[in-house]
């Protein structure tokens, strides 16, 4: 008589009726922060509608990519947990500063992002080594300084743009005042959106609660169009079902300083996997190797090196998701693997993407003042993990990194006196305050063992999600 083995509750394969529901959340939770990259970074280039339209579907489609190799695994890459995989946040700010560099452009981003997957594929045994360079303190710091990074690209949006607009006079280019910048109507769109949001999380009750923002971008829709600002001529010829080919745009071009720029997003990125990757393994009771972080770490490298082909951006795992598992108690990664299927699908309809870019950017601003800093919260959440009162070494490492890195914020012209070549990395808050933080905490701290380390990332991974 055959003894049944039993099957770990991640690897549990659930009937369609209850994993189809338990996917599309995990699919709602993360997809306003899904796309909110692409969206941004195809405005700061000022692209056609048409080609954010298609950021936007490359993305998702990248995203259902990313996931699959990630839960679903390959032969050699994966950590076959319940996870979903979206662009980036601290990618963000080292992207927009390429985008404003002309030599760079977008085909320079995507050149990077290939390079930083490949990167990312090769140094993945190497990185849970450096992770006593990234304790709690250096990891919040960096958080917290993307959060605050990110606030203005928010406010900006819920103003209605950027305060000035370029325009060509005499064949030269010239700025001048945004007209609709700050507009009352606008202002109070964003204010709607931001009030709906905190509404349904004090008052929500479950999937509602967890799919807060999404319910307040499409109630700030619905009252944009009915005022006449969002408009749906694009959505109507935008097509029900197109192709996501590699390289859109064109060849992408390799810039040295993007590509080590992102080299050093990337090694950020995959330390905060690691935390997220042990978090997660305690919560699902799933006891996590050396070989399952390795396979981990290189399908964040591998998600990244598919992006830059699919015309995208760097890839991880999302943290809500992470939480979500937390609050939900689902540990099987068929869940998951269900959700890339459907993140697939999304990139596979112009029309959803079509819809998303249509979306004005008063709407978006009051979601993003929520979405962005709870960016910057995480990080505060990881720093109260932190012993500041026995040690005043890590206030400096925290004070002195947070200042590095609001200099291109308040100053951005600080380092115009440095080298050309220079200016997409010194022009990153986020990395500045990276290095300076890692620096400044093995002056005052030292570096801890590898397991001791770990034990910490986990901890502050587990409190960041549940929180």
């Amino acid at each position: 008589m055959r003894v049944a083995i039993p099957v770990h509750p991640v690897d549990e394969k659930l009937p369609l009726p209850r994993l189809i529901p338990l996917a599309v959340q995990h699919v709602l939770v993360m997809y306003a922060g899904a796309v909110a990259v692409p969206l941004i970074v195809g405005r700061a280039l000022r692209l056609s509608p048409e080609d954010v339209a298609f950021l936007i579907s490359a993305d998702l489609f990248a995203c259902g990519l990313a996931t699959l190799v990630q839960c679903y695994g390959v032969a050699w890459s994966g950590i076959r947990l319940p996870v979903m995989m979206g662009v980036t946040f601290a990618s963000l700010g080292p992207i927009l500063s390429m985008a404003a560099a002309p030599e760079v452009g977008l085909l320079g981003i995507f050149g990077s992002v290939i390079a930083a997957g490949i990167f990312g594929i090769l140094v993945a045994p190497f990185v849970s080594r450096l992770l006593p360079f990234f304790p709690p303190v250096v990891t919040g710091t960096i958080i917290l300084v993307i959060g605050i990074s990110l606030m203005r690209v928010g406010i900006n949006w819920a103003g209605g743009g950027q305060p000035t607009m370029t325009r060509m006079v005499d064949g030269a280019p010239g700025a001048f005042p945004n007209p609709n910048y700050g507009q009352l109507q606008g202002l109070g769109i964003a204010l709607f959106v931001l009030v709906t949001i905190l509404c349904l999380l004090k008052w929500g009750q479950g999937f509602v609660k967890n799919v807060a923002v999404l319910l307040g971008i499409v109630a700030g829709s619905v009252l944009a169009a009915s005022l006449g600002l969002m408009h749906f001529e694009k959505v109507g010829t935008a097509g029900w079902f197109d192709v996501v080919m590699p390289f859109h745009f064109g060849v992408p071009q390799f810039h040295l300083i993007p590509i080590v720029t992102m080299c050093i997003v990337m090694v950020v990125v995959m330390i905060e996997s690691l935390g997220m990757f042990l978090a997660l393994g305690e919560m699902t009771g799933k006891r996590i190797t050396q070989d399952d972080l390795t396979r981990g770490l290189r399908a964040d490298g591998v998600g990244t090196f598919l992006g830059g082909i699919f015309n995208t951006f760097p890839y991880t795992s999302f943290s809500q998701n992470v939480g979500l598992v937390g609050v939900t108690g689902v540990r099987s990664r068929w869940v998951t693997v269900a959700g890339g299927v459907i993140m697939l699908i999304l990139g596979l309809l112009p029309k959803m993407a079509a819809l998303v870019e249509a979306v004005p950017q008063v709407v978006l601003g009051g979601a993003g003042l929520v979405m962005f800093g709870m960016v910057a919260a995480t990080g505060a959440r990881i720093l109260t993990a932190v012993d500041f009162k026995t040690n005043s070494g890590n206030l400096f490492v925290v004070a002195v990194s947070v200042g590095f890195g609001m200099i291109p914020l308040v100053a951005p012209s600080f380092f115009k006196n440095l080298p050309h070549d220079l200016h997409p990395l010194m022009e990153s808050g986020i990395l500045l305050a990276a290095i300076v933080a890692v620096v400044l905490n093995a002056f005052f701290n030292g570096l801890e063992s590898a397991e001791e380390a770990a034990a910490k990332a986990a901890s502050a991974a587990a409190t960041a999600d549940h929180a």
